[in-house]
């Protein structure tokens, strides 16, 4: 079985598959399949995506973030939707990566163009269980996300989550 390089072009090309996006996102599945028992990935992230609160609670699983190009940051929340933790993780460092604790609420935001992180986390991933998405939190496409979005961006930990009127 051959190795699979991750180069300079294949995130380069998967950064340019995200800002070619509505969602402005893309991932490269290194995995072979679903229900591989580590799921192994590239999620190019382009500023303004948003990536909903969650939880991988049933089962309770982890998830490790490396930050290969660009900078994101990581948040956790306490059940309320309050930053209970915030650092920023960056392609040159100090800070290269965090592991999400198993059942922890959390997001992460694109704070540079190109941003590309490999994650990895427990699998097999079955869509219907993989998150429990967090009720103080707007969906994706809903009236709010692109405030809440900009919140993420920004919070500092203790910063309870904004009230998004309708329509922003």
């Amino acid at each position: 079985m051959p190795i699979t390089p991750i180069d300079h072009q294949r995130v380069a090309r998967l950064s340019d598959a995200a800002q070619g996006r509505e969602r402005l996102r893309a991932n490269d599945n290194l995995h072979p399949e679903l229900a591989d028992p580590v799921q192994r990935m590239l999620n190019a992230l382009e500023p303004g995506t948003y990536v909903r609160p969650h939880r991988h609670d049933d089962p309770p699983k982890w998830e490790l973030f490396l930050a290969l190009s660009g900078a994101a940051a990581c948040l956790t929340f306490d059940e309320a939707g309050t930053v209970t933790e915030r650092c920023e993780i960056r392609a040159g460092g100090p800070l290269y990566g965090v592991e999400i604790p198993a059942g922890a609420w959390h997001s992460v935001a694109a704070l540079e163009p190109a941003t590309v992180l490999f994650e990895i986390k427990p699998g097999p991933y079955a869509p219907l269980a993989d998150k429990d998405f967090a009720s103080w939190a707007p969906a994706e496409g809903e009236a709010g996300a692109a405030a809440f979005e900009e919140w993420l961006r920004h919070a500092p930990a203790g910063a309870a989550p904004p009230r998004i009127a309708a329509g922003e």
